[in-house]
C-alpha cells in the first residue's frame, strides 16, 4: 500500500473526518477532538489492514500520519 492509499482508508476511519482533512505531515493527535479512542481506531485499523499489532509505545514514538506509515513499513519488512 502507498503513502496516499494509506492516508485515505486511515481518514475514513474517522466518521466525523471531511475527505481530505488528513495528509501525511498532518499530526495526528492534533486532529479536532482527539481522544484515546482515535487511538484505538487507529491500533485497530493497523491490526485489520496490515496484521500488524500496535501499542502505546509504539504510538508514542510517531507524530503524524506519514510517521504511522513508515512505522507499519517497518513492522512489514521486519
Amino acid at each position: 500500500m502507498q503513502l496516499d492509499e494509506f492516508v485515505s482508508k486511515l481518514e475514513t476511519e474517522f466518521d466525523d473526518m471531511p475527505k481530505g482533512t488528513l495528509k501525511a505531515d498532518t499530526d495526528y493527535r492534533s486532529i479536532k477532538g482527539w481522544s484515546s479512542m482515535h487511538a484505538l481506531i487507529i491500533i485497530a485499523f493497523i491490526d485489520i489492514s496490515f496484521n500488524i499489532t500496535l501499542n502505546g509505545s509504539d504510538l508514542k514514538s510517531t507524530k503524524t500520519v506519514g510517521d504511522l506509515y513508515n512505522l507499519v513499513q517497518q513492522k512489514r519488512s521486519a
